[in-house]
């Protein structure tokens, strides 16, 4: 795994373009985002996503499969966004907030079996450099520490960026080293059903 150390007040473009490039041939990046770290890839790319497949397993299988977007203009590409959905979105993105929408027929293949998917927007400027970069929406999950069998049920997030690249080394190509990350997750908003529905609170509230 490369990693690279980026200064979110400055991210150097030079270096944003080398990534983006790796996750366009199919590699996995590991970001920071405006609340935990996440782990991800060109969610285009069918190869790049069943290798995040390998990485969440059952959690995939079963739980809202997310994108990070640059902006709300491109999530509306991939879901169905009411004026009043636009409007709430508006308020608090970029921001940590993951948005559960009626799903969109121009989603890429892995979700065309899902009604819903959560759209991300981070107010991180390191990310939203790479996804001016990349120009393609990215398949995301968080990075989840590693736990015990007998402890399934504790959920920690991973801050120290040494630490995470010692323990994903082998499961993604890129370390994008933002400095020390939260340890609390977006907070997760389904307005799916048309109403708005608080799923879990995290770092974001919501205005």
């Amino acid at each position: 795994m490369q990693t690279y150390r980026l200064y979110e007040n400055n991210p150097n473009p030079r270096i944003l373009s080398d990534i983006a490039e790796v996750i366009k041939q199919g590699g996995i990046v590991i970001y920071p985002t405006d609340s935990v770290y996440a782990i991800g890839c060109d969610a285009l790319n069918q190869r790049a996503v069943e290798r995040i497949y390998q990485y969440r397993r059952e959690e995939v299988r079963t739980s809202h499969l997310s994108i990070i977007c640059r902006d709300i203009s491109q999530a509306d590409e991939y879901t169905k966004i009411s004026k009043e959905q636009f409007k709430l979105m508006h308020r608090n993105l970029p921001g940590p907030f993951t948005f559960i929408l009626e799903a969109g027929l121009k989603l890429p293949k892995v979700f065309r079996s899902r009604k819903t998917v959560g759209i991300r927007i981070p107010n991180n400027k390191i990310l939203q450099a790479l996804l001016e970069e990349l120009d393609n929406p990215i398949l995301t999950t968080s990075l989840k520490a590693p736990v015990e069998e007998d402890d399934a049920d504790h959920i920690s997030y991973m801050t120290d960026p040494f630490l995470i690249e010692e323990t994903f080394q082998n499961q993604a190509d890129i370390l994008i080293d933002g400095g020390y990350g939260e340890d609390i997750p977006s907070t997760v908003i389904d307005l799916s059903e048309g109403d708005v529905t608080l799923l879990r609170q995290g770092a974001g509230i919501l205005k």
